[in-house]
């Protein structure tokens, strides 16, 4: 339990110095480009809200805030910002107002310095690789839930989707990058029955699929359009669990289960159902170990406290993984258009996506534990890392004061009236914006909390998927314990 909690605590300080070398980069671009143009520099925060640390250096102001939410460079002559930074303490001389093209720089290079680490992270990434698993890269069905739209319009697991609205795919799962995934396409419809072009046994078939929104559990967000089905997976064995039919039989974690009885598994939920099927009668197993294929066959048995015949195996939920190695400028535009593919999607006009479905800090920090939690944890950390510094770099590129974008504009409008914009109004459009913005966050990180709180659920799972219990098996005589002399590889 002990080394159980003190994993928990190092994982939480790895997301909160990356979570936060992310805000300071961006800091110090604005921090930077300031100093070289001669802006004076008040503050430098991470963090909102009452100071838990501050110390003045060279006449600049430097603390850690109370609130997880970000962090700021306070620069009076770029905007007025009290609504986030907090009053000036400076009662000094009026300052001289910036020239706008100076102000243009100093709000650029904040954006600038998240791209920068994006592409310097991105290289990491590019030599160590990134992680990917065997269902984020298919566009074959590997599970139907019974009774959901893609069951009643007649898919199958094995079936390969191509097109969905008439947008081709390539992967089931997945948001954004140029609408290559189901899921996607499905979340932007908008139209009540959905076309999916898709081939089966070499041949091309259409269905009309109606999706279906799963209600929203407590205060949770809105959940999206979807068919209910989850990509295929190779079935990997993670456990075997003791004196079980699988262990009996020779079963080894890390085997690959690709058939039962001559049918294709693309899910383990596929197994399940066909052991459910045939009510505890030997079923034969084609395993592949090494390389190598063979059959096994084996008899489930019913756990201690449990009705339903089982063969004692639990699932690795990741599948086959494997190593890819995009180059930087790849990972970036692709970044680049899923980010403005996610922003179109909640600026439409029918767009069932909304800002509720985004993330704030406390989503993003929660995105982070989650991936350091598995295996490979740092490398999809890094992943991860390049697509939330082009996201921030793109966010504050919106023409809205507040933001560096906001900057820019405002800055554009004095060039070309030829004279500053008068301070009260700035002050007035400033703060409104501040206000908007916070409310934002506030709101977006209610449902960051909720999912922390309740968790949530992404795809469907069939009721019969019990990989993750602990199931216990009563040991079987040994006379009657089959020898599992073909269980070699």
């Amino acid at each position: 339990m002990f080394l159980g909690a003190l994993k928990v605590v190092g994982i939480f300080l790895e997301v909160v110095l990356l979570f936060n070398l992310l805000i300071v980069v961006h800091e110090l671009g604005h921090f930077f480009a300031a100093r070289w143009r001669g802006l004076k520099v008040e503050k430098f925060a991470i963090w909102f809200g009452k100071a838990l640390w501050s110390k003045t250096i060279n006449g600049v102001e430097y603390r850690l805030g109370s609130i997880p939410a970000g962090g700021f460079v306070a620069i009076p002559q770029l905007a007025p910002m009290e609504a986030l930074e907090g009053e000036s303490n400076d009662k000094g001389e009026p300052l001289p107002p910036a020239r706008p093209l100076d102000k243009i720089i100093v709000a650029l290079a904040g954006p600038a310095a998240s791209l920068g680490l994006a592409f310097l992270i991105a290289c990491v990434v590019w030599y160590v690789g990134r992680p990917v698993s065997e269902a984020e890269t298919t566009n074959v069905i590997g599970y139907v839930l019974e009774g959901g739209p893609a069951a009643k319009a007649g898919l199958q697991p094995g079936d390969k989707i191509l097109t969905v609205n008439g947008h081709a795919v390539t992967r089931i799962n997945g948001m954004g990058r140029m609408s290559d995934s189901v899921a996607w396409n499905l979340a932007i419809s908008s139209s009540p029955v959905v076309p999916i072009r898709y081939e089966r046994a070499g041949k091309q078939s259409v269905v009309e699929v109606e999706p279906f929104v799963e209600p929203t559990k407590g205060w949770g967000r809105k959940n999206l359009r979807q068919i209910q089905i989850i990509p295929a997976m190779t079935p990997l064995i993670a456990r075997v669990f003791p004196s079980s039919p699988a262990e009996e039989a020779g079963l080894r974690a890390g085997d690959l289960v690709i058939a039962a009885n001559g049918q294709t598994l693309y899910s383990g939920q596929t197994l399940a159902e066909l052991l459910t099927k045939t009510k505890g009668a030997p079923v034969t197993l084609t395993i592949r170990r090494g390389g190598a294929d063979f059959p096994i066959s084996i008899t489930p048995r019913i756990p201690v406290g449990e009705k339903q015949a089982r063969l004692g195996i639990q699932w690795d939920q990741r599948g086959l993984i494997t190593l890819v190695h995009p180059d930087p400028v790849t990972q970036i535009k692709s970044s680049l258009l899923t980010m403005w593919e996610t922003i179109s999607a909640v600026t439409a006009r029918h767009s069932e996506i909304g800002v509720q479905q985004l993330s704030g800090p406390v989503g993003i920090m929660r995105i982070y534990y989650l991936l350091f939690q598995s295996p490979m944890g740092w490398q999809l950390a890094l992943w991860f890392s390049v697509v939330l510094n082009v996201n921030l770099a793109v966010m504050n590129m919106l023409p809205l004061p507040v933001l560096d974008g906001g900057h820019i504009l405002l800055a554009f409008i004095e060039w070309i009236c030829g004279h500053p914009i008068h301070q009260k109004t700035l002050e007035i459009v400033q703060t409104t914006f501040a206000m908007l913005l916070i409310g934002t966050m506030l709101y977006i990180s209610f449902y960051d909390v909720s999912d922390l709180v309740m968790g949530h659920k992404s795809a469907p799972v069939s009721a019969s998927d019990k990989t993750a219990e602990i199931m216990t098996f009563s040991p079987k005589s040994p006379a009657n314990v089959a020898a599992p002399a073909s269980a070699k590889p």
